[in-house]
């Protein structure tokens, strides 16, 4: 029914739209009139003497945020923003929001992921899409660049509970609210409009995403969700669990060592896919067939140069990096870095050796095994990332201290500690795997999930085991083949062979997806099922190449060195994607 109303109401709100022009709408009267009245909203109350509206004609807006384009087009929007309290709390939230030219507008809203601890303050990520959008300043200043990890505690020891929920999900989901509620009187459509609702967002933005799906379900028509950052207990204190390694093992190998050992990897593993082209395609058979220690003894050598360590969120990108000098380095690589990188592979086990988390792909860059140059003593030492350190000492130690200064004490089971409590103490806000996504699938909603096989930042094998633990809750009763049948029309998932972490891999160019939004519209709005997702590439062994990736659990497997694949089911491969985590006394899902 849904397929076929769409050109009458298309044609109902292009007649609509055709006869107001920007000038019309965007004044802070029409803005007022379009607010719901208070109590509509449950526990929203909107203060109309806040509003402001304001036309903005030819601005630049960048390309939807799963398109690998640089260019831009210029658009003609009005700005609105509005001012809230919730009910009887007596704070006060900002909203903003860009309403495209009426001419222009096709009943779409847009919601934009942000990175890192931060909400996205870009409201114009829609305009592509004929869409709406927002942004929201969560209560906390979000919009004007104040990060969540700032505001998490109000002081040692006192968790600022009001910013850890909004920025969990709850303000995401009320600005999504407000902007589809208020966006038909705006344009002066039928209050019961249908009007499409659209997320998309990586990283992070991809953890906010699935917040989304499982808190506000019922409120989006197409989510497209990148290496979500969820488990956030789990996958914060692992970015600590490198330099674990190394304090345990005490080796510190100098990065030129550990770049060695992967490239040599990814070297070795290229050709088990059926094509030598400096990807790897299946990390899957390189885990199950390939031996790190034949890499003992290889030369390496790397020029002096400046480096950077990782900040939260993405590969060489983030905020929070810091650079620091590296002197030449040149030698072969010892058993002591193999020992290390093999660990780190094969993920956190506690001292009973019960596994606690899983970790990166083989062959994916060993960025948080980084070590630090020490020129007083000509030695590398340890460099704790950011990303994990910080999580520990403002979450889990409730410390206002941005890392740890060291790991003296800290064993395997320390690490499982850490987990254990951020999982405990953030589960209903933070960790983000709620499984049951019933009321999203029985709305009609539909999910593009996209992870970078490669990624160094969020392991793949974290989307998988989300994917999995939906698939068994949502399917218990079911065959193999029902639950994936039930499961793949509404909740696809696709693994990007060689990506890194939100975008393409400089030590496997490949290719990465374009465009995302458009296949969910299509999806969404006609009823065209994708059945494979597009990637593209602009650069490497693929350039201006367009392939179109296996929908899991299926996997790429290339014929004779040729660029045809065929996406095959693989038991071996699947089990070595399989995960429990018995380190733990509840379900991990």
């Amino acid at each position: 029914m849904r397929q076929s109303s769409l050109p009458f109401v298309a044609a109902l709100a292009a007649t609509a739209n055709a006869t107001s022009s920007l000038t019309d709408v965007c004044t802070v009267s029409n803005a007022q009139a379009a607010l719901p009245s208070n109590g509509t909203l449950l526990g929203i109350d909107l203060l109309p003497s806040t509003v402001t509206a304001s036309a903005v004609y030819n601005a630049s807006s960048s390309a939807g945020m799963g398109s690998t384009s640089t260019s831009t087009t210029s658009y003609t929007y009005c700005n609105v923003t509005i001012t809230y309290t919730h009910t009887g709390k007596g704070d006060t939230v900002v909203v903003k929001y860009a309403f495209p030219n009426p001419s222009d507008f096709e009943n779409r809203f847009y919601v934009a992921g942000g990175g890192g601890f931060s909400l996205s303050t870009d409201a114009t990520g829609g305009l592509a899409y004929g869409a709406a959008g927002g942004a929201t300043s969560a209560g906390y200043d979000a919009l004007n660049g104040v990060s969540y990890d700032e505001v998490v505690l109000h002081g040692n020891g006192s968790i600022n509970w009001d910013a850890t929920y909004m920025f969990g999900y709850q303000a995401l989901g009320e600005m999504n609210l407000i902007g589809k509620t208020i966006a038909p009187s705006f344009y002066g459509l039928s209050s019961d409009t249908k009007i499409y609702t659209y997320y998309e967002g990586c990283s992070d933005g991809g953890r906010e995403g699935m917040s989304q799906v499982q808190r506000w379900g019922d409120a989006y028509d197409g989510v497209i969700v990148g290496a979500p950052a969820f488990r956030f207990a789990q996958q914060q204190v692992h970015h600590v669990y490198s330099s674990a390694v190394e304090h345990t093992l005490d080796y510190y190998p100098p990065p030129c060592e550990i770049d060695k050992i992967v490239n040599a990897t990814i070297a070795a593993c290229d050709p088990l896919d059926g094509k030598t082209d400096g990807i790897i395609y299946r990390t899957d058979l390189c885990k199950l067939n390939f031996n790190l220690s034949s890499i003992i003894g290889e030369s390496y050598y790397c020029a002096a140069e400046n480096s950077t360590s990782l900040g939260f969120g993405f590969s060489k990108r983030a905020e929070g990096s810091s650079t620091s000098y590296t002197p030449a380095q040149n030698g072969t690589v010892t058993a002591e870095g193999v020992a290390v990188a093999q660990a780190i592979y094969d993920g956190l086990h506690n001292s009973a050796g019960e596994r606690a988390y899983l970790s990166w792909q083989i062959g994916s860059e060993l960025d948080d095994a980084a070590t630090t140059y020490d020129s007083t003593t000509g030695s590398w030492e340890l460099d704790i990332p950011s990303t994990g350190g910080e999580y520990v000492t403002k979450f889990v130690q409730l410390l206002n201290i941005d890392n740890l200064s060291n790991l003296d004490n800290v064993t395997y089971d320390t690490l499982v500690e850490w987990m254990n409590i951020g999982y405990e103490r953030y589960l209903d806000s933070l960790q983000t795997t709620i499984p049951d996504l019933t009321p999203f699938q029985s709305s009609g909603g539909k999910l593009i999930h996209y992870h970078g096989e490669s990624d160094p930042s969020v392991p793949s094998a974290s989307s998988i085991h989300y994917w999995q633990s939906v698939r068994s809750i949502m399917y218990p009763n079911t065959t193999d083949e029902e639950s994936l049948e039930a499961l793949q029309d509404w909740y696809q998932f696709y693994l990007i062979p060689g990506g890194a972490h939100c975008g393409v891999n400089s030590l496997q160019p490949g290719v990465w997806p374009a465009d995302n939004m458009n296949t969910m519209i299509d999806w969404v709005e006609s009823g065209i099922k994708p059945s494979r997702l597009n990637a593209t590439a602009t650069s490497g062994t693929y350039s201006d190449e367009t392939q179109q990736l296996c929908q899991w659990p299926t996997r790429p497997l290339f014929s004779d060195n040729s660029s045809t694949f065929d996406c095959v089911n693989d038991t071996a491969s699947y089990d070595s994607w399989t995960y429990t985590f018995p380190a733990f006394k509840v379900p991990i899902y």
